[in-house]
């Protein structure tokens, strides 16, 4: 089956602080990742995270600002299937990120406004736990892989 193309929507996303986000296709995913700087600004320093990470309370992400999602509200229940034709892991840096897969399919785009580092968040929720979780947004590691059947 063809992929379908996360596109902009006209209907409203998830509401984070007050901003109603939109939903990012991979086009813009790609643009935002790829306008990080070489080096981060000292408040992004901490956060250089290339894979999966849980945000501490020793990470301070405050200074970030929502500027999109991946969770298409459309779909009830996004996919627990993630994407790894290579090999990798969720915790790998070198893992794609896909949108349409998880946890991709939960992420909101998060962007600094000093330096316009990009990343990803999402929350898991274990059993007896929440963690918040952060990636950076690297360009070249965003595959649009068709949504698992």
């Amino acid at each position: 089956a063809p992929a379908r193309r996360l596109g902009p929507r006209s209907r409203a996303g998830p509401t984070i602080r007050g901003v109603t986000l939109p939903l990012l296709d991979t086009d813009t995913l790609r643009q935002l990742g790829a306008h990080a700087p070489a080096a981060p600004c000292p408040a992004c320093a901490p956060l250089r995270c290339p894979g999966w990470e849980s945000l501490s309370g020793a990470s301070d992400a405050s200074h970030l600002q929502p500027v999109g999602t991946l969770r298409d509200e459309a779909v009830e229940e996004p996919t627990l299937d993630e994407h790894h034709p290579g090999g990798t892991h969720l915790w790998s840096p070198d893992a794609p990120i896909a949108p349409r897969w998880h946890p991709y399919n939960l992420c909101s785009v998060w962007q600094c406004p000093a330096c316009a580092r990009a990343y990803l968040r999402y929350t898991e929720h274990g059993g007896y736990y929440v963690d918040e979780r952060i990636r950076l947004l690297d360009a070249a590691k965003v595959v649009d892989a068709a949504a698992p059947a």
